[in-house]
């Protein structure tokens, strides 16, 4: 009996996307190792290759990234530590060897101006610090190990394990009975759960280059927040707002849909439609969580 693969997951321990991946991981066969702050320090580039060399993981899946998009408009240095010089750290050690190298970035490295769906070979143009430093970090990764590293981006992320946009709409109608949500940025909500499956398998194809992973169709944050609501059967308010009304550091694309025809094409996957993959989070955690409050 051949032993499972093993997978490196770099903020699989308390991460959105990365317990999201140590569950599929597992689930799908693999002997998932998930690391927290606790294992390694990321950003010594001395522990973190020792702690890789001892693991000797066929597949390392980087999840850690500086995500507080409005801090990092004041903390620069702190978010290029993870978003750029981590990523790159990772990409020498892969380089020349056997393993595989799945790294995420985000739909803000675009400027939200194209007005359609954005496709791999778009060229990147972020409007924020966040942004600008995800993309230094995809382009080391490609540029220091293109034969055995892949990019994923993905979107408006929603799914077990940690706080996020669904489950916050969530507890402020469950607390306040109404909320106000932006209606005038669009983009590509992404369930971790079909995320993480899409990237699996991206892994175990040692797909190369960039793929966009999220969900099919298009929506409003006020569209995610009233779905969400209307879901979970919450006699709720959701009131539209313009972005101008929610004043935030940090520019967001207006427009930031993600074309997945790629990641079809090498995967054979289809991203089934946000709606559906939102049911499913809202009646398998949601609502199981908040009976059980």
């Amino acid at each position: 009996m051949s032993p499972r693969p093993k997978a490196l997951v770099l903020g699989g321990r308390s991460g959105l996307l990365g317990q999201a991946l140590v569950r599929v991981l597992r689930e799908s066969g693999w002997d998932a190792l998930p690391t927290g702050r606790d294992d390694v320090n990321v950003l010594d580039s001395g522990s973190l290759a020792s702690f890789i060399e001892r693991a000797e993981p066929a597949v390392i899946f980087n999840t850690v990234a500086w995500t507080q998009v409005d801090l990092a408009e004041e903390r620069e240095e702190d978010a290029t530590r993870l978003n750029r010089q981590l990523p790159t750290c990772l990409a020498r050690m892969v380089r020349g060897t056997s393993m595989h190298l799945v790294h995420f970035s985000t739909d803000f490295v675009f400027s939200g101006r194209k007005g359609t769906p954005y496709t791999p070979d778009d060229t990147p143009d972020p409007a924020s610090v966040y942004g600008a430093t995800k993309l230094a970090g995809e382009q080391a990764v490609l540029q220091q190990c293109p034969d055995n590293a892949c990019v994923v981006r993905t979107s408006w992320l929603f799914g077990p394990g940690r706080r996020n946009f669904v489950k916050v709409i969530l507890d402020i109608c469950h607390d306040k009975g109404e909320a106000r949500v932006v209606h005038d940025q669009i983009g590509s909500p992404t369930y971790t759960l079909d995320l993480a499956a899409g990237s699996v398998k991206l892994a175990e194809l040692r797909a190369t280059g960039i793929f966009h992973v999220a969900n099919a169709g298009q929506a409003s944050w006020c569209e995610l927040a009233s779905e969400a609501v209307n879901l979970a059967g919450l006699p709720c308010k959701v009131h539209a707002i313009p972005s101008r009304d929610y004043p935030q550091k940090a520019q967001r694309p207006p427009f930031s849909v993600l074309d997945t025809a790629r990641f079809t094409q090498m995967t054979g996957i289809t991203p089934r439609p946000w709606p559906q993959a939102l049911r499913d989070y809202i009646y398998k955690e949601c609502l199981p969580a908040m009976h059980d409050a």
